[in-house]
């Protein structure tokens, strides 16, 4: 079959991008819609291009050498790249395709102008724009001058740019192809871009307006402000007109320059109210035909607006899916819970089925529908005091939503809030005894010990009917009303007593001390835990040297050959029987545990090895608790000495009780939570092993692109949908270029909030005070525990911190981090530890650099950037 080189705008739609590339479909499908108008033109195809490809075997094997460098090498891919686009550029096209080109600008009119632009397969996606990735070239005469851009517009595959944005979007360079679009040129009075939702904001009532004088390159190359335009529900509502003292126009035999406006226009808007109202109309328009809102190149002629391009604005964060349209507000779980990255679906669907409180998915996310608690004024005071102590950047975003006019809530809202996230004010107390915490812990680990029997008999269908029953018995253990009662007691006796002990004493933060060296923390546990790990290896050189090189995931079997090899595999075995089902992002089911790649651990453990002695696992705890014990007398020996001293001093007794019997539980049920994970995965990927041996499956972890209930179906029917599998991947690649808000509402708009508090120095960088104390170090920028490299006395930078980060904590002196709350497991350990910590700190492992001296005010919450 003979191939076809050039296809009509026309005959063209999203169908065939593979032909006509991302630019040349969106084009054809746009002339499609009533009302839009598009220059007519063509599209040189994708044949044609492979075709050049393959008359230039040099280039082929150029790309396979691009293929194997990293992003950053970007010396290698500006020589290589370089090298590429001039072979392309210098290859002559061949007769019978420049025949097809020239015939089809004979239909156009051969002497007009023309736009070339670069169109490839890679483009214009839902998940990557590739905005500016490619080259376009306007106002191009006579069919020598097009061919020549064509060429060059070919070649743009291989700019610098476009060859590091593949590669960071994980996309081969090799799967990527190039077509070319010819168009009829515009010569317009204004051109800009429209925004159908707020590119700042996200909020999808709004669209925005950036228009110029002239062809739209004079805002494209910052020649000049754009005039902004704001429109809400079809009504404009704000307006910036800017100063056009330039413009770009077209010269008559080709190309384009530069021009002075008029100094009587250069302060008139470039566009009429009613010009503005009317595109939007138009954007409108062409976002339904797309299903999701558009970045659009518009241009207004004497005729009316002309549509140059559209494509889908790819940094929006989605919008969880609702039954109905009235306004709603989500709260992050990942904020929460210290998991920001996207998950899979098989992690969001666990979640979903074994959370106390129904949970929506948006961009890879979970999110708490709080409208219903927020719209009653009865509840509305409770949640933001409760979000308020946790993190005042939720409350202050929920505070500045709820003051607006323009985003009502109903109070007869039907949505969903779910359980109230905890109590105001210390009411039904229960008594300091430990043989509670004993209790509940006893009868958590009575219930995991019948998961872990029971569910190894199960299999096939058989095994999902089972395990929806014990996500039932899941819930029930974590919703124990004795264990949310102990968990609020622990938690409100450390508000009392901060609260409290500040109106008495003027003393900030006292529960930090008082805090310390708690019993019962599993997590903090689990910290000097792996300080004794590395006491046992320690004395040992060839196993020191040994684990210096692993990379293995097998290394505990290498590990005893070694002289005292086999103490130092029991160890960490023995630490992996307790906490091997610990991971960063724990709440995914889909992410690898600590017992699946023990390698993580190697780093912390050498850290610990190389910056301590042995035996100061132990000294630490009994430091701790012996500082506790101090700051406990001495805050009630000033107490007694203040009018009414005796029972002050009684009720903050009962309170210090409180926090140290309760207190430490506070971590229990997460470690509860992950350990029922860790069973359920276990037996989840058994099932996958089945799957991919009768050939169902390619690899075993293709079920984490499934839900729950999808992967019950491809048990149950033994037929797997492999598109599904494949979009799903793209989308998850696409969902981790994101960032979460905290508060999201049903208009797809992020909010944001601020911290609002006096006397923080100049520069400074302001979060939320969680641990007490001052400390200076360096700082240590961390964003995967693997690549830890911790001295004594390092303040750790990171964007947040679940329950497997505490090992770190024993080696550092300080904490930072973007996302956190004062109840978080990050900042509890802190306490615990006695670590000065700051979190909430918006970008800080972007404004700290790493081996910056920083000075840490866990107290007040901040953190000064020093030399």
């Amino acid at each position: 079959m003979t191939e076809r080189y050039v296809w009509d705008l026309r005959e063209v739609d999203e169908t065939r991008t593979a032909v006509v590339g991302g630019k040349g479909a969106h084009l054809g499908a746009l002339s499609r819609i009533d009302g839009i108008h598009v220059p007519g033109g063509f599209c040189v195809t994708t044949a044609a291009f492979r075709r050049i490809m393959a008359e230039t075997p040099s280039v082929e094997e150029d790309i396979a050498r691009l293929s194997c460098l990293e992003p950053d090498d970007t010396e290698a891919i500006r020589t290589l790249s370089a090298r590429i686009r001039r072979t392309v550029e210098e290859t002559a096209v061949p007769d019978d395709l420049a025949k097809a080109i020239t015939c089809a600008l004979a239909r156009h009119g051969d002497r007009a102008a023309y736009a070339v632009r670069s169109s490839a397969t890679a483009e214009d996606l839902p998940t990557a724009s590739f905005a500016g990735q490619q080259d376009t070239y306007l106002n191009v005469i006579g069919s020598t001058a097009v061919l020549r851009h064509i060429s060059r517009c070919w070649a743009s595959l291989f700019t610098e740019r476009a060859v590091i944005y593949r590669r960071r979007n994980a996309i081969d360079h090799r799967t990527v192809h190039m077509a070319v679009v010819v168009q009829q040129m515009v010569f317009p009075q204004a051109a800009g871009v429209l925004f159908t939702a707020d590119p700042v904001t996200g909020n999808r009532r709004v669209a925005t307006v950036d228009a110029g004088f002239g062809l739209g390159e004079a805002l494209v190359s910052g020649l000049v402000n754009p005039d902004v335009f704001t429109v809400r529900d079809g009504v404009l509502v704000a307006r910036t007109i800017a100063g056009k003292r330039r413009a770009v126009e077209a010269l008559p035999d080709g190309g384009m320059r530069e021009v002075a406006v008029d100094p009587g226009r250069q302060d008139q808007p470039a566009l009429t109210d009613a010009q503005v109202t009317s595109l939007v109309r138009l954007g409108r328009r062409i976002e339904e035909r797309f299903g999701r809102p558009q970045d659009i190149e518009w241009c207004l002629a004497e005729e009316g607006f002309r549509i140059l391009q559209s494509r889908p604005i790819t940094t929006l964060f989605p919008v969880p899916e609702r039954c109905d349209q009235r306004n709603r507000v989500y709260l992050s779980v990942g904020h929460q819970q210290m998991m920001t990255d996207p998950m899979k679906p098989l992690g969001i669907s666990v979640w979903q089925l074994t959370a106390m409180a129904p949970m929506h998915e948006a961009g890879g996310r979970l999110f708490v529908d709080a409208t219903q608690r927020l719209a009653a004024p009865a509840s509305r005071a409770g949640l933001l005091d409760v979000v308020g102590r946790g993190d005042p950047l939720t409350r202050d975003a929920l505070e500045s939503l709820l003051a607006r006019d323009d985003f009502v809530l109903s109070s007869t809202d039907a949505g969903s809030g779910g359980r109230p996230t905890a109590r105001t004010g210390v009411s039904a107390p229960v008594e300091a005894d430990p043989a509670v915490v004993s209790e509940l812990i006893a009868r958590s680990q009575a219930s995991l010990t019948a998961l872990r029997r029971d569910i190894r008999t199960k299999s096939g269908p058989a095994l999902f009917d089972f395990l929806l029953e014990a996500f039932e018995e899941h819930r029930r253990v974590l919703g124990d009303p004795l264990s949310m009662r102990v968990i609020m007691a622990g938690m409100e006796a450390t508000w009392w007593l901060n609260d409290k002990l500040s109106e008495w004493l003027g003393e900030e933060s006292a529960a930090d001390t008082l805090t310390l060296s708690v019993p019962d923390n599993v997590t903090s546990e689990m910290g000097l835990a792996l300080l004794d790990v590395a006491d046992v290896i320690r004395p040992l050189p060839e196993v020191v040297a040994f684990l210096q090189r692993v990379e293995d995931e097998d290394f505990l079997d290498e590990l005893a050959k070694l002289p005292g090899g086999t103490a130092a595999r029991d160890a960490v075995e023995a630490y992996l029987d307790r906490y091997g089902m610990r991971c960063v992002g724990e709440i995914d089911i889909t992410r690898p545990r600590w017992r699946e790649r023990p390698t993580t651990l190697v780093p912390v453990i050498l850290d610990h090895v190389r910056n301590f002695g042995p035996g100061v696992a132990q000294r630490r705890f009994e430091e701790g608790r012996q500082r506790a014990q101090r700051k406990e007398q001495d805050v009630l020996s000033r107490l007694r000495a203040l009018p009414d001293g005796g029972e002050k001093a009684d009720r903050t007794k009962r309170m210090i009780d409180r926090v140290r019997t309760f207190a430490g539980y506070r971590e229990y049920p997460k470690y509860d939570v992950v350990s029922r994970y860790f069973v359920y995965k276990q037996a989840l990927l058994e099932e996958a092993g089945r799957l991919v041996r009768a050939g169902v499956l390619a690899e075993q972890e293709d079920i984490y692109h499934l839900t729950f209930q999808e992967l019950h179906d491809v048990v149950r029917s033994r037929r797997l949908d492999e598109h599904l599998v494949r979009r799903r991947k793209d989308a998850f690649r696409s969902y981790q270029a994101l960032t979460p808000p905290r508060v999201l509402t049903s208009d797809g708009e992020a909010v944001t909030g601020e911290y609002r508090r006096k006397g923080v120095p100049a520069g400074a960088l302001v979060g939320l005070p969680v641990s007490a104390g001052t400390v200076e170090g360096r700082a240590r920028v961390v964003l995967d525990t693997g690549e830890a490299d911790l001295e004594a006395g390092d303040i750790l930078v990171t964007a947040c911190t679940d329950p497997s980060w505490s090992p770190l904590f024993a080696g550092i002196a300080g904490l930072v981090t973007e996302v956190g709350g004062s109840m978080t497991h990050g900042s509890v350990i802190a306490r615990e530890y006695g670590l000065p910590a700051v979190v909430g700190v918006e970008r800080a492992t972007r404004l700290i650099r790493d081996g910056q001296r920083v000075r840490v005010h866990g107290t007040r919450g901040y953190v000064e950037l020093l030399a």
